[in-house]
């Protein structure tokens, strides 16, 4: 089980956490959105949690929760930049279908999660 960091990602992540030394890595997981299912969540952890798989990359650590590693296990984070757009991507082997937006996404793994 693991979640990987693109060169990049890992770059843009140590600088955020270089501007905000109390946080304790990169909060990684998922909720229930869009009209697929499930969208991507974020942020940078203020804490960490009794369920939390830590995964750690070059002194970065990458919290996800026990609930939403099953649906990103295997995912490589990027961060991408193309014009005056920035935006992280998510390269996860667990998709099986996409909304037509692009914000949601389905997996086989969801099943048991219902």
């Amino acid at each position: 089980m693991a979640v990987t960091l693109a060169p990049a990602a890992l770059a843009r992540i140590q600088s955020y956490l270089a501007q905000a030394p109390g946080k304790q890595g990169l909060r990684f997981g998922v909720k229930r959105t869009g009209c697929s299912g499930w969208g991507y969540v974020i942020d940078m952890a203020d804490d960490t949690r009794d369920n939390d798989h830590i995964f750690e990359q070059d002194g970065v650590r990458v919290l996800v929760d026990a609930d939403s590693l099953p649906l990103v296990d295997g995912t490589e984070i990027d961060f991408l930049k193309q014009g005056l757009n920035e935006q992280f991507v998510f390269r996860n082997p667990n998709v099986k279908g996409e909304c037509g937006c692009g914000e949601s996404f389905t997996t086989e793994a969801e099943k048991t999660l219902d």
